[in-house]
């Protein structure tokens, strides 16, 4: 049975949003970093992944965002994790990722932070 996974993608000015929806697993996650990739080499180191509607997540998936963090800060950029259920919450919490990544309740939340760390100036 095949998973059913997609990734919405949107910009709030300069922070590129990811949506991430269903299931992120071995089979998915290669659709999910490929997104990342083409994001980051687009110039996009702001991006913001919101988990709403992410209902599973292995450690195929969280591969990825360990993998792009680095290299993001590297630019001068960010990778923050916004609306985690419950269950993805608890797998982010039980693996240390509140200690690698800036992890937030909500959408709003998450451009706020990045609001308050941007150094672009009007």
């Amino acid at each position: 049975m095949p998973s059913s996974f997609s990734v919405g993608r949107s910009q709030e000015g300069d922070i590129t949003i990811l949506a991430l929806n269903g299931y992120l697993d071995a089979h998915t996650a290669p659709q999910f970093e490929k997104v990342m990739q083409e994001e980051y080499d687009r110039g996009h180191y702001r991006m913001l992944v919101d988990c709403a509607a992410l209902t599973y997540i292995s450690s195929a998936g969280l591969g990825v965002f360990m993998s792009f963090i680095e290299d993001i800060r590297e630019k001068g950029g960010d990778l923050k994790i916004c609306s985690a259920t419950e269950t993805v919450g608890q797998v982010f919490e039980i693996l240390g990722f509140s200690a690698l990544f800036d992890i937030v309740p909500d959408r709003p939340a998450a451009l706020q932070r990045f609001a308050g760390v941007s150094t672009a100036e009007a």
